[in-house]
């Protein structure tokens, strides 16, 4: 059985191996050694308890308190909202102009019509375009748009503006602006692991970072939003990127420069570089499903769209090796594709230069292009 220390005989051996109750010696002088080492063991414990109190703190607070260090570049200008109700218009097109974007956030879809000057949205995918109600119309050749349930970032290219959008009564308001934003801001994705809008300048090889300060209160939704850091590549300044993915704690970019770059998400240092032939050198977005990367090409290096394919490899070191194949012909083919997004169980691709065509949805299975049907 367990014995207390209190069951030992003061006379014994085992009454020294325990310690004793009244802090004393053999000869009943003070134990000062004991003193020291009880103190010394405190001293352990607290340590410990702290340690362990920070551990708890790190994996029960959520990410973005946790940010609450990061540092703020700029804050967005703040929009002056409307004085009265907004009601949102009814898009007049009933077929887009080079769309280029297509995604779901929340129980709404949102299509960037590139050429049109808008973001239209709706919530189903079935009913005509002319039901669809416009976002904004403020953007100049957009191309995607991004959010996280609270604030949605719109790139506006041509003006070099991030635009952020809020839901305000049951109506999207622009309500804050970031300008000056790189060369041609063309893709912005919201990374939920790091609660980080991520948005790429295409033309200067920056990408910039916007987080949403959710302690501030001068925005009245407490969603004002800062640019917190601009990270470079420097090899892509002055080269046309299109787009990123971000896979795991790796980002890659599908460059004008005849290759693809793999970088370190955290330090933008390149890790890999992996060249593809010229007639690909106009990729617009690398997209891994299953076993394959499967790249969206728009021009050759030249420029000429007469090169606009898909296509999709088991190991991009293979592409300039021509170790790939061109899945273009599941789309009909012969247009321009665009971006691949993933919602609801399938895949979209948008696309233009084909009427009728516009936007696709397909799904893959066990890496079979399979259910590929015109949506718009």
């Amino acid at each position: 059985m367990r014995q207390d220390r209190t069951d030992i005989p003061h006379g014994s051996d085992r009454a020294d191996t325990f310690g004793r109750p009244d802090n004393t010696g053999r000869h009943g002088q003070p134990d000062h050694g004991d003193t020291s080492r009880r103190k010394k063991r405190l001293v352990i414990v607290a340590a410990l308890a702290v340690f362990a109190a920070i551990v708890l703190v790190s994996v029960c607070i959520p990410a973005w308190e946790r940010r609450s260090a990061a540092p703020v570049i700029a804050y967005a200008d703040l929009e002056p909202l409307p004085d009265g109700p907004v009601m949102p218009a009814h898009n007049i097109y009933d077929a887009p102009s080079v769309p280029t974007y297509l995604t779901k956030i929340g129980d709404l879809y949102f299509l960037v019509d590139c050429y049109h000057d808008q973001i239209i949205y709706h919530d189903n995918l079935e009913d005509p375009l002319t039901d669809w109600l416009v976002m904004t119309d403020e953007i100049n050749k957009g191309h995607t748009i991004a959010g996280d349930g609270f604030v949605y970032l719109a790139d506006d290219t041509e003006n070099n503006r991030i635009l952020v959008f809020e839901k305000r009564d049951g109506v999207f308001v622009h309500t804050q602006t970031f300008s000056d934003i790189g060369s041609r801001p063309h893709y912005i994705v919201y990374d939920e692991p790091t609660d980080t809008f991520y948005a790429w300048s295409s033309m200067s090889g920056e990408m910039y970072l916007f987080c949403r300060d959710k302690k501030d209160d001068t925005s009245q939704n407490g969603n004002r939003m800062f640019l917190s850091e601009i990270r470079r590549i420097e090899q892509l300044d002055n080269v046309y990127v299109r787009s990123f993915t971000i896979m795991d704690d790796e980002i890659w970019f599908v460059s004008g420069s005849s290759s693809i770059l793999c970088a370190d998400l955290e330090t933008f240092q390149i890790k890999k570089t992996y060249p593809v032939p010229d007639s690909m050198a106009g990729m617009i977005q690398l997209t891994r499903i299953e076993d394959y990367y499967y790249i969206t090409v728009s021009t050759d290096i030249t420029g000429n769209q007469d090169y606009a394919t898909i296509v999709r490899t088991r190991d991009l070191s293979g592409l300039i090796t021509g170790d790939y194949e061109d899945v273009y012909a599941a789309f009909i083919g012969g247009g321009t594709p665009y971006y691949i997004t993933c919602f609801d169980g399938a895949y979209y691709l948008t696309e233009h230069r084909i009427p009728g065509h516009s936007v696709w949805r397909f799904r893959v299975r066990n890496n079979e292009i399979t259910d590929v049907e015109t949506v718009y």
